[in-house]
């Protein structure tokens, strides 16, 4: 059933779009009402409103916490048109019904993200009129229309236009729909900041909410059978959450791991470094200078698994990374952005996707914990950031790794850290010449870092390696030793490890001890 709109309350924090709307609606004849701020904003551009104040014959009092909360602005929002006794009740008591309720809530996240804002200032931006007057109308949707984002003005008006001033059960139930969503997704914000506030330094918080709005959908999930969709946290700024598609299909479910997993090893390889991503694994990863130069030597370390792999690169894209990426086909490639000679020659690669992450955001660490549902569960860390452990390294053999060894191990020892465990990375002080990922055991991942390099024609004589958790028998540093390799980085703290190091020092190598391992489940 259609509702007509002959009488809104509008109560808005975000002006935005409220003068035009507001002219739209008084055009139609539709009676306005409105809070003090808001009923101030449309007044002065020449619009009759009529105040709350008037309607409830009470003032605003106690710093406008209290103005709305009023049985005949309640009443004429909760009654139900299709029950007598309410519309009865209504008339009364003197209370005139409304069609329309338009309300967005005080900005608590940014006064909670605000440093020189106290626990009491914080307090203040909680809006407890505005939540209850979305609920009341969201509830009553079969009666009244919410709206609580300005994005949905436009689209209200038009179909006020098209069907007479009136709305459609369908849009106020998906408006309704949308109304409930903002006000969880605040709650669960000030919920999040008290948690913060209540947590012991360093503690988790006792209890996590969080709202997520779809992005966009995927091509698929993890597999052509299983749909897929791509969420954000609501609010959330940065991140994944600020990258933009170029061109390109729809992203699929394992295009994003895959994205993500690369997009946070180039990182790490700074600027202008480039990680080659294949099921969540670098098959390739350097940092010779720039992007094109990282790029090839990166592809050099596994050619066949770089083929429709992705691409992240630490820096923007120009044309002569373009033209290194053009001979082979990938599918996706994320940078901080594209220059518009690159742009051009991509463009011919239609299928390819095309990702930009904003300069900002290769930057600065990524904001909140790392969390993973397993079932029924949330399992909760610490993002791995950073490698203090290369400034505190420990020699653990006769012979100390030369100044060009110790830029190969840091290079080699952070590619390691977004390997799957086990993990060993074979590499030089530019990038990688063999990867070794994912196996049960840690020898069988160095026998296969170093068939891997044997395989593209790498020479590893004189190459260093890293290995992201402790080595439980000298049997995988036999395995590097053997093969070339002449500097370890690893962390130690095997019951074994000092079999392990007399093994390095009866082969000639070098090898360090962090004493932090970086696993990659």
């Amino acid at each position: 059933m259609n509702v007509s709109i002959k009488r809104a309350l509008i109560s808005v924090t975000d002006k935005k779009s409220l003068d035009s709307f507001a002219k739209a609606l008084s055009g139609r004849s539709v009676e306005l009402i409105a809070s003090g701020g808001t009923a101030k904003a449309i007044r002065e551009v020449g619009i009759p409103v009529i105040d709350v104040s008037d309607i409830t014959a009470f003032p605003e009092i106690m710093n406008g916490r209290v103005k709305t909360l009023h049985p005949k602005i309640h009443g004429g929002i909760l009654a139900n048109r299709d029950n007598r006794a309410h519309l009865e009740q209504a008339a009364k008591h003197g209370i005139g019904l409304i069609d329309l309720v338009v309300v967005n809530l005080y900005r608590f996240r940014q006064a909670a993200d605000n440093p020189a804002f106290n626990e009491k200032d914080v307090v203040e931006e909680i809006d407890i009129g505005g939540p209850a007057l979305i609920r009341a109308a969201a509830k009553n949707f079969h009666s009244v229309a919410i709206i609580t984002d300005p994005s949905d003005y436009d689209a209200v008006l038009k179909e006020m236009s098209e069907n007479g001033g009136a709305l459609s059960l369908e849009t106020r139930r998906k408006l309704a729909a949308k109304a409930f969503f903002h006000t969880a997704s605040y709650d669960a914000a000030i919920s999040g900041y008290f948690e913060r506030v209540m947590a012991a330094p360093g503690d988790f918080p006792a209890s996590m909410i969080a709202a997520y709005r779809k992005l966009q959908p995927l091509r698929y999930g993890e597999n052509p059978h299983m749909r897929g969709a791509l969420y954000a946290k609501d609010q959330a700024e940065g991140g994944l959450a600020s990258l933009s598609q170029i061109q390109g299909k729809e992203l699929s479910y394992n295009n994003i791991q895959d994205l993500y997993s690369a997009y946070l090893l180039a990182r790490d390889l700074g600027k202008s470094g480039c990680a080659i991503i294949k099921h969540m694994n670098p098959c390739g990863a350097a940092n010779c200078g720039s992007a094109a130069d990282s790029f090839r030597r990166a592809r050099r370390t596994d050619e066949s698994s770089a083929y429709g792999s992705v691409v992240a690169f630490n820096d923007v894209v120009d044309r002569g990374a373009a033209e290194a990426c053009s001979d082979i086909f990938l599918e996706v490639i994320v940078a901080r952005g594209f220059r518009p000679d690159a742009l051009e020659l991509l463009s011919k690669k239609k299928n390819m996707r095309l990702v930009s992450i904003p300069g900002e955001e290769w930057d600065r660490p990524p904001r909140g914990f790392a969390t993973k549902e397993i079932g029924e569960l949330l399992l909760v860390q610490d993002r791995d950031e950073g490698f203090a452990e290369l400034e505190r390294l420990k020699v653990a053999t006769d012979r100390a790794p030369s100044a060009d060894d110790e830029k190969a191990l840091g290079l080699a020892w952070k590619i390691a850290k977004h390997v799957r465990s086990n993990a060993i990375v074979i590499g030089d002080s530019q990038g990688t010449i063999g990867v070794g990922a994912g196996q049960m055991s840690r020898v069988d991942s160095c026998r296969i870092a170093v068939e891997k390099a044997r395989r593209e024609g790498l020479a590893i004589e004189g190459a260093s390696a890293a290995s992201d958790a402790f080595f439980p028998f000298p049997d995988g540093v036999e395995v590097l030793g053997e093969a070339g390799v002449k500097s370890i980085i690893q962390p130690g703290g095997s019951v074994r490890d000092e079999e392990v190091i007399k093994a390095a020092n009866r082969l000639g190598i070098a090898m360090v001890l962090t004493g932090a391992r970086h696993f990659r489940h």
